[in-house]
């Protein structure tokens, strides 16, 4: 199945990260937005009971929505972050930290995206798994956690020799 090919207006720096990688480079609006989600669910809650007073107490209503505010404001800032990896909103500091973090792997002989023991066909349906899943959290919330060496950039920008890739 060939890539996606998406024009965008940043440069693209990993096409499918890895899980840990996206968290890894979270900003501090990305925090706080996920901050903001904790608290506006149950502050939702709230606001919505004294409009419409219940006759239960809030208590495990509250703590419900703190739950489901944290799940989601985590899925926001998961995807604000991931857009910047696709290069659909400003990333130069992504991409400095990209260009430095692989470009130490490459030099130290270490594969770019990490060893994986899967076989190369069980890599391939984890990346057509989780490509675009960020896009899909709404309905099935989807991670890679494989690693894998489809990620839609050119590894001789980090100073992979071609000898190397055909190894």
């Amino acid at each position: 199945m060939p890539n996606k090919v998406v024009t965008t207006p940043y440069p693209l720096i990993d096409a499918d990260p890895h899980a840990i990688r996206v968290v890894r480079y979270f900003r501090s609006s990305d925090y706080a937005t996920w901050a903001a989600g904790t608290a506006a669910f149950p502050g939702a809650l709230y606001f919505w009971n004294m409009a419409d007073p219940a006759k239960v107490p809030l208590r495990t209503s509250l703590r419900l929505g703190g739950f489901l505010g944290f799940i989601g404001g985590f899925l926001l800032a998961y995807q604000r972050s991931s857009f910047r990896f696709w290069g659909w909103s400003e990333n130069k500091r992504e991409e400095d930290l990209d260009l430095a973090e692989l470009s130490q792997r490459a030099a130290e002989g270490k594969p770019l995206y990490g060893v994986s023991s899967q076989p190369e066909w069980v890599q391939g349906t984890a990346y057509r798994n989780s490509a675009w899943s960020q896009l899909k959290f709404h309905a099935f919330p989807m991670f890679n956690f494989v690693n894998h060496q489809h990620h839609g950039t050119d590894p001789a920008k980090y100073g992979v020799k071609e000898k190397e890739l055909s190894d």
